[in-house]
């Protein structure tokens, strides 16, 4: 006889949530390192003292699932929430629990959210919870970045000279300079670098570049500080896609995370675009931190005529001395006012005399097409050295493989969390994404870590 399974609704339920969520899911490790308590305390300034009661804050754990599992639309993500009971009980929502509209998002995120820092006191949580829980050694730092595009058509664009307006009440800059002021530093990454020839008229604070490889997009970077220990992420921060913004980024990174957990790495680890000579310097002198990182020359020459490296320099005759035993001075005859031949570019200019070098034998192979030769030398030239040495050791070579584990977040960030392309616009905008992913990333690695090692 065939089977029917009767329709008749049933008067009372015995259901729980919690036992129909599998025991290797998850969520249930992100719950377990998860703890939003004290984000009431934080949010209550920005709250009004009556009126109707608000939605609880630690709804933003429906936030936290949409960048764990790449939920990208949050009226998707209500739907997802509404549906799966995974997501109730990570919520802490019942069955009849209503789900809150994807605008409440919206309109927390360009207010009391921004204003009171809601996503960076979130992320600070959960690394201090990593910390914590010892997957944080802080002997050594490594620092990269990433670009991601930019919700902007490559072909609405402007000029610079004459930009399109924001709506002032949607302004990203002073947003920025407003509720972020101490860390954003927005008009001191403009001072550095050059006016870019285009500017997106739907997102001007993006920036025009073609580092991702293929045509040109309007992009942001996320910039990385990590311990290489167990992958944890110490800081992110974002910039517009500009590698000099990118490299003074890591030191914001770096003193914020030694003056909020008293946190100072032995080493910072680095690809070639972090040897820069200012930034050897900053590292080395001011900071006291050994630099991984491979020194940023341009003295190497790829014809057969002689580099910079064949001259020795003498410290005491402050001269360089060429293979023929000549000098090369800075000043070949005293001034009343001593001179400092500093540049621009921060380097001192080392010339040799036209009469040596014109009887010179080997002057074909050192300047051919000028009279004299000319050395320069960078008034930081003692980091770029103590960098050189260290670029020889075994630690190096070894830091070398562990800053891999920052490239492998990102691929992690745009394969697995679908973070291609950002959603909200403006830096303000690119920085919540960046620290709701990075939050993402660390409670998915802290619960995965420390549960199979349980």
């Amino acid at each position: 006889m065939v089977g029917q399974t009767a329709n008749q609704d049933q008067l009372f339920y015995a259901f729980n949530l919690e036992d129909h969520i599998p025991c290797g899911h998850l969520l249930r490790g992100v719950n377990r390192f998860l703890d939003l308590g004290s984000l009431c305390d934080h949010l209550a300034p920005f709250y009004s003292d009556t009126g109707r009661p608000s939605i609880d804050p630690e709804l933003m754990r429906m936030l936290v699932i949409g960048y764990c599992f790449g939920i990208r639309s949050e009226r998707r993500l209500c739907e997802e929430v509404r549906l799966n009971l995974a997501y109730r009980w990570f919520c802490q929502l019942g069955l009849e629990d209503k789900i809150p509209d994807h605008s409440t998002f919206s309109k927390n995120r360009h207010g009391r959210f921004r204003e009171s820092e809601t996503f960076r006191h979130v992320f600070e949580s959960v690394l201090r919870r990593c910390i914590s829980e010892g997957l944080v050694g802080g002997e050594g730092f490594a620092g990269d970045a990433s670009v991601i595009k930019a919700d902007a058509n490559r072909a609405n664009v402007t000029t610079p000279e004459v930009p399109k307006p924001w709506p002032v009440e949607m302004h990203p800059v002073e947003l920025c300079v407003t509720t972020s002021r101490r860390w954003m530093r927005t008009t001191r990454f403009h001072a550095q670098t050059a006016t870019p020839r285009v500017v997106s008229s739907s997102d001007p604070q993006s920036r025009y570049t073609a580092a991702p490889g293929g045509p040109a997009v309007f992009a942001y970077s996320t910039n990385y500080l990590i311990d290489p220990d167990a992958g944890i992420i110490m800081d992110v921060e974002a910039t517009p896609a500009h590698r000099t913004q990118e490299v003074e980024s890591t030191k914001t990174m770096v003193q914020r995370v030694e003056e909020r957990f008293d946190i100072k790495p032995n080493c910072l680890v680095g690809d070639t675009a972090y040897g820069t000579s200012p930034m050897l310097n900053w590292m080395v002198n001011e900071k006291q931190i050994e630099p991984h990182v491979r020194v940023w020359d341009r003295t190497q020459r790829t014809d057969d005529t002689l580099s910079s490296g064949e001259f020795v320099w003498d410290e005491k005759a402050n001269e360089y001395r060429c293979p023929q035993g000549l000098p090369l001075k800075s000043n070949w005859r005293p001034f009343m006012n001593p001179l400092t031949h500093i540049t621009q570019a921060d380097t001192i200019a080392y010339r040799a005399s036209s009469k040596d070098c014109g009887v010179c034998p080997q002057k074909s192979m050192c300047c051919h097409n000028t009279p004299h030769r000319k050395v320069t030398r960078s008034i930081y030239e003692g980091a770029r050295e103590t960098a050189r040495k260290i670029a020889e050791t075994d630690a190096f070579k070894r830091s070398g493989r562990q800053r891999k584990k920052a490239e492998m977040l990102f691929a992690h960030l745009i394969r697995v969390l679908k973070l291609d392309r950002l959603r909200l616009r403006g830096l303000c905008g690119a920085q919540d994404e960046f620290l709701l992913a990075a939050t993402a990333q660390n409670l998915r690695r802290m619960a995965k870590w420390l549960n199979a090692s349980e």
